[in-house]
């Protein structure tokens, strides 16, 4: 029986009919990510833009998640051709393209994942794990299709070109960083102001009448949920690193007994 590739986020979104609920997996740990991925949770976002992830470390963990039912997605450090085709070719179906601020930018991020005459992807499916080395049939005429791009809008020249990046052929879906977004506002650290949750909202309803999904990053549960019945289809609800380093702390402030007036060496 001839090989197959699994769905992409779309396609799974499409069949689950309901919005997707998923965490980061920042970790650059294999074992971190396969205890994450048989967690329940229907998406995992492996990054490499904050986080310690090269290239083995991001083949290594598509492996270790690759058992579980859910789905993956993969944010590289940047827009780039080259990067791109690297993770393509690793087996990445599902891309994330961190801090796209125009239409311009979201057509090259489409050509970096389509393959010549309508991309750049440069060719090398017989040394690829993508093709299962050749072994998928007519990978080459069907790539496109079991790949999906998600682009971040996180700015506000973003925001400002929502619109325009939504026409963009190709782009699958928005995926909005709060964060950045109100940096880029002069809010920083204030993810949760209301100039923020407004933009966010704009951009949820320019998604909604393109027709194309949003989804959005919202670690406090009630934003989350208020994203979600604004009509957001998938979220980001935690992070490996950040429940670790809270679980940890949460332990340390039950035994530990700080002495009175020291203050802890730190790096």
């Amino acid at each position: 029986m001839p090989l197959q590739l699994g769905p992409t986020f779309y396609q799974s979104l499409d069949q689950t009919g309901r919005p997707l609920a998923g965490m980061w997996v920042c970790s650059g740990s294999p074992l971190v990510a396969e205890i994450c991925a048989g967690a329940g949770l229907d998406w995992i976002l492996v990054d490499a833009e904050h986080s310690p992830n090269g290239l083995e470390s991001i083949l290594a963990q598509l492996q270790a998640i690759h058992g579980y039912p859910v789905q993956v997605m993969v944010r590289p450090p940047v827009n780039d051709t080259v990067v791109i085709k690297q993770y393509l070719d690793l087996g990445v179906q599902n891309l994330l393209i961190p801090m796209v601020n125009s239409g311009t930018e979201a057509a090259a991020a489409v050509a970096a994942v389509r393959y010549p005459p309508h991309g750049v992807r440069g060719v090398g499916s017989a040394l690829a794990r993508a093709s299962r080395w050749n072994r998928v049939p007519d990978y080459l005429a069907e790539a496109t299709g079991t790949v999906s791009v998600t682009v971040q809008i996180e700015s506000t020249a973003a925001v400002d070109a929502v619109e325009e990046i939504l026409a963009v052929d190709g782009v699958d879906g928005i995926f909005l960083g709060p964060s950045d977004l109100a940096a880029s506002m002069g809010l920083l650290g204030q993810q949760e102001h209301p100039q923020v949750r407004d933009a966010v909202g704009h951009c949820i309803k320019a998604a909604t009448a393109a027709g194309k999904p949003a989804g959005v990053n919202a670690f406090n549960p009630d934003t989350a949920r208020a994203y979600l019945d604004a009509g957001t289809s998938f979220v980001l609800v935690g992070a490996d690193v950040a429940m670790l380093a809270r679980g940890s702390e949460a332990l340390a402030s039950q035994f530990v007994r700080p002495s009175e007036g020291a203050v802890k060496a730190s790096y």
